[in-house]
């Protein structure tokens, strides 16, 4: 907090109503965890449970992935509009949306893991309820992501509340993992993997998947013959997510009950709102935004490939079947330790700077692709998770400061921060399904086969390119191009100064608008 009394070494009297308790802080970060936990337990294990509990075949795993990431991104742009256009309420403008759409979330996300009793149409379950769950995690993240900017007009308080909201994430995705993988790491000891097949036997147990092809409606009953351990399986999933929608209904009646959302305090009351359309435009057109999105885009979407193939890495490609959970807890458990030092270190030396923290993953991935070591896995699991966290600080403790840049050059308008946030996550999410499809689209062309003991070398050769080689070059691309990125801390510093200005001003005109309303009565 020095840097903070250098910068403001009075602080007005005013502004003290614009500071966050240490309560509303947590508050506010403990919202955004359902939404973290619900959506670890996804990016880890949904592919995997795809492929080997409910023996969707890769390619229909790659659709169910690419089309629900899609059908998330796209209803970004259109959460955005209707809450650009939705009008202040008792409880704000912003959080009636996050209420209204949990419940709805609770059931989607409980029937995306539960294993129907039919065969032929599993695909369709999975992708409508994959879809409807992204599509309201989306009505919820949109106007969440953009409170930050009403819950203070000081830069170093959004930066705070940011921080908070990183570790109580990345504490989300911990919980997240490590519920999903205690509870169901019992589906995938693979106990008729104990004895290791020849290479060329003839024993279709071991070197064919037993299970049914799920496009033959008549194969229901073999399923039940051949393969008794499915459906305990399928129950254990079934009781991870019922867990998790609890933690979902836990963390929005703190939100509600908790933060307290503040209008928009550089709007006068005259002003209008940004037309959505011109509103995008504008947006695609802000140097700085472009800029932050391009790189973490490519960023994100390394990420999301570590996560949504790690299990299946350590499961076919490492030999770890028995540690994935114990190396994904490792990974989160380091990130979340390191929210606090990221956060140190961007107000120390710049966040752009700290961006170079996110490719210390890289040597470190590469070598557990070359040298699968159990002692080297969690080495590299502990590294990973300070790049993680970097990565998942960073764009959100930036955004902020590219709206403060945009209000800046367009001081008569409001409701924008909407469509910046939904236009970000849009773009990440359309980034990350497209690799999650890239990615099990692989599998399927390379002959993965869910249920079998060992998968081909192809098979093993693309999960280590989609651990090792495709993250590298995505980070290394995203960080050239962040090098690019303009807002620097000299120029926070006066973009500070000038909003205090603008808000100060419009105080003064509002009050005497009032004066002259009064005089007039």
């Amino acid at each position: 907090m020095a840097g903070a009394a250098e910068d403001t070494p009075e602080r007005p009297a005013e502004e003290q109503e614009y500071r966050l308790s240490i309560c509303g802080k947590l508050c506010y970060a403990i919202g955004g965890a359902p939404n973290q936990v619900a959506g670890s337990a996804a990016a880890f294990f949904l592919q995997i449970y795809l492929l080997d509990i409910a023996h969707i075949t890769p390619f229909h795993a790659s659709l169910v992935l690419f089309i629900g990431k899609a059908s998330g991104a796209l209803t970004d742009p259109v959460a955005g509009y209707f809450i650009s256009k939705s009008r202040w309420t008792k409880i704000g403008r912003l959080m009636p949306w996050m209420l209204a759409c949990t419940p709805f979330t609770v059931v989607s996300y409980f029937f995306m893991w539960y294993l129907p009793p039919f065969v032929s149409g599993r695909v369709a379950w999975y992708l409508t309820f994959y879809c409807l769950f992204q599509a309201l995690t989306t009505l919820f993240q949109v106007p969440y992501s953009a409170l930050t900017m009403f819950l203070s007009t000081d830069q170093k308080e959004r930066d705070s509340a940011t921080a908070y909201r990183m570790t109580m994430e990345v504490l989300g995705t911990l919980i997240g993992a490590a519920l999903q993988g205690q509870i169901v790491a019992s589906a995938h000891v693979s106990h008729h993997c104990t004895v290791n097949p020849p290479v060329n036997t003839t024993d279709s147990w071991h070197d064919t998947p037993s299970f049914p092809d799920p496009s033959d409606p008549f194969s229901h009953q073999e399923v039940c013959t051949y393969v008794p351990w499915i459906y305990p399986k399928a129950k254990v999933y079934m009781i991870a997510a019922g867990v998790i929608g609890g933690v979902y209904l836990l963390g929005i009646v703190i939100l509600f009950l908790g933060v307290k959302e503040k209008d928009d305090p550089y709007a006068l009351n005259s002003d209008r709102a940004i037309p959505f359309c011109k509103g995008i435009g504008l947006t695609m057109k802000h140097g700085p935004y472009v800029k932050l999105t391009a790189s973490f885009l490519l960023i994100s979407t390394a990420v999301q490939l570590e996560q949504s193939n790690f299990v299946l890495f350590c499961t076919h490609a490492a030999g770890l079947r028995n540690h994935f959970q114990y190396l994904v807890v490792t990974i989160l458990v380091s990130a979340a330790m390191s929210i606090p030092f990221w956060q140190k270190f961007l107000q120390r030396f710049g966040k752009k700077c700290a961006a170079c923290g996110i490719s210390w993953m890289i040597p470190f991935a590469v070598m557990l692709v070359t040298i699968p070591n159990l002692i080297l896995a969690y080495f590299v699991a502990f590294v990973s998770g300070l790049s993680i966290a970097a990565s998942l600080l960073l764009p959100w403790s930036m955004l902020p400061d590219v709206v403060d840049n945009f209000r800046l050059q367009n001081p008569h308008g409001k409701g924008h921060e909407t469509i910046f946030y939904s236009s970000y996550v849009f773009f990440t999410k359309m980034s990350a399904g497209i690799g999650l499809g890239i990615s099990a689209a692989g599998l399927e062309f390379t002959g993965y086969k869910p249920g079998i003991c060992r998968q081909s070398k192809d098979v093993i050769l693309t999960l280590k390119i989609l651990i090792g080689v495709v993250p590298a070059i995505l980070i290394l691309l995203g960080l050239c191009i962040l090098l690019f990125y303009p807002i620097t801390e000299e120029s926070r510093k006066e973009t500070k100064l000038a909003l205090e200005v603008l808000r100060r001003s419009h105080q003064s005109t509002e009050n005497l608008d009032d004066h002259k309303e009064h005089t007039s009565v």
